[in-house]
């Protein structure tokens, strides 16, 4: 059997090869044409009904050839020069800084002192990682003064199980009041045959209607210096107006995933799913081999949506603040 789309034949000798296919699902998109969905695998078995594939997860999946619109033979994954798991949690902490870049950062030694209006605990806290410099007493009193010339409260964000954690905790340094428990921060590296959506748009600056979408904004100034920092950083939107979002960052070789987002009343349609595919498929049209995101360990629904991308647990980080007992007091 040999089936064609796009010119390109599908038949006993694909057998091996790693392909991409997409197919109809059935219904409307939201660009009023036929709804679709990409697989990216292994082709097992082709025959004159269908061709069954196998995922990345080890999944198997068949498809309908009557359904195939396209497909397209992908490479095999580079051997890379670091993998994502094997980076240090400090590292990463620095990388995910570079993703999401405050307003104002200083360094106080290894550490750093970050400030951008309020927008977000990761662009108005101080990264705890490496040395700060000085005696950690010193460093305390640095970034208290730091974040009271700021009229900003002092927070830091530490990684779970640190030595930096403790050595705050021990200050008398205490859990982010009102926090919803800890953060998770995941990697995975990165396939080099991912499909872009093409109902997606991706622009380099955050419109209005993005922001809409983003939904936690209470200084569009202070958002937009702070999401639009990035020098390689794109707007990823589905829908006008915009029903889906998503924010995709190139820093070297990671890209960071953020700020997925799917109106309330278009979820359960694959959305979510078809942003993240695009913000892959645009971070490494840009470079990137490995990529990272954070999210909260309660967000059941992101931790699944994330993990048939390989997308694994690496750390956990949380906000500490002053406590009662905080050394300085």
């Amino acid at each position: 059997m040999t089936w064609n789309a796009g010119g390109m034949p599908l038949d006993a000798t694909s057998v091996g090869q790693r392909v991409v296919v997409r197919y109809a699902v059935g219904g409307t998109g939201p660009s009023g044409g036929p709804a679709m969905s990409d697989v990216i695998g292994r082709v097992r078995a082709v025959d004159a009904a269908a061709v069954t594939l196998e995922r990345r997860d080890g999944r198997t999946q068949v498809v309908a050839l009557a359904d195939v619109v396209t497909w397209k033979p992908v490479p095999d994954r580079p051997l890379r020069r670091r993998r994502a798991g094997d980076v240090d949690p400090a590292d990463l902490t620095r990388i995910t800084s570079r993703g999401w870049p405050a307003i104002e950062s200083v360094a106080l030694g290894d550490w750093e002192l970050r400030t951008s209006g309020r927008f977000t605990g990761r662009a108005n806290s101080v990264a705890v990682h490496g040395d700060p410099g000085l005696p950690f007493g010193d460093a305390l009193d640095r970034v208290r003064a730091f974040y009271a010339s700021h009229d900003s409260p002092a927070l830091a964000q530490v990684v779970v199980g640190s030595s930096g954690e403790r050595a705050f905790a021990g200050a008398g340094w205490i859990p982010m009041t009102g926090y919803h428990g800890g953060a998770v921060v995941l990697v995975a590296d990165l396939d080099p045959a991912y499909d872009a959506d093409p109902d997606a748009r991706i622009a380099a600056t955050a419109d209005d209607d993005w922001l809409v979408n983003y939904g936690r904004v209470n200084d569009p100034v202070a958002a937009r210096a702070v999401l639009e920092g990035p020098d390689t950083v794109g707007f990823v939107s589905i829908g006008t107006p915009a029903v889906a979002i998503g924010r995709v960052v190139v820093t070297g070789e990671w890209a960071g995933i953020a700020c997925v987002e799917v109106s309330p009343e278009h979820r359960r349609q694959g959305l979510a799913r078809r942003i993240v595919e695009t913000s892959l498929a645009w971070a490494v049209e840009h470079g990137a081999d490995k990529a990272y995101l954070q999210t909260m360990r309660s967000n059941h629904a992101a931790l699944a949506l994330y993990k048939p991308y390989g997308f694994a647990d690496h750390h956990d980080y949380r906000y500490l603040e002053p406590g009662s007992t905080d050394s300085a007091q």
